[in-house]
């Protein structure tokens, strides 16, 4: 089990972690040598989420999860294939820690009486300077 947060611990098997080729530098090697890491993990059916993270995780990850309800990392940023392992698996933790962290309620606000003359006031700036520059109408 690894440890995401204090009430959180994923199991190693629903971590799916395969390596593909990588582009960028690393010569001939990256022609040679598997070093990116496509890093999956089922946020739809993994049991170790609580349904409120499952809910916030999905719409942190956006682009990046699938129709399934699959996570898919990517991280190619290193050139050895362990770098880029640990760097998938931080990411992934660093998003359900994200995700573990309970939104801010919004508190209501009224706009201050200065605010609202301010706002007043530039709006009858603004169509003054709109009508002034109308043409003028000749009075014969």
């Amino acid at each position: 089990m690894i440890p995401i947060t204090q009430t959180i611990s994923i199991d190693e098997r629903e971590i799916q972690e395969r390596f593909v080729l990588a582009s960028g530098p690393g010569g001939q090697n990256v022609n040679k040598v598997a070093t990116a890491v496509q890093l999956r993990f089922d946020v739809a059916g993994s049991p170790s989420l609580p349904e409120d993270v499952r809910a916030r995780l999905i719409r942190l990850a956006g682009r990046r999860m699938t129709d399934e309800g699959v996570l898919i990392i990517d991280a190619r940023r290193f050139r050895t294939q362990e770098r880029n392992r640990q760097d998938a698996r931080d990411r992934l933790f660093t998003l359900i820690r994200r995700a573990a962290e309970p939104p801010k309620p919004r508190k209501k606000t009224r706009p201050t009486l200065a605010s609202r003359v301010r706002r007043l006031d530039s709006k009858r700036q603004r169509g003054e300077t709109k009508r002034r520059r109308q043409t003028v109408k000749d009075l014969e």
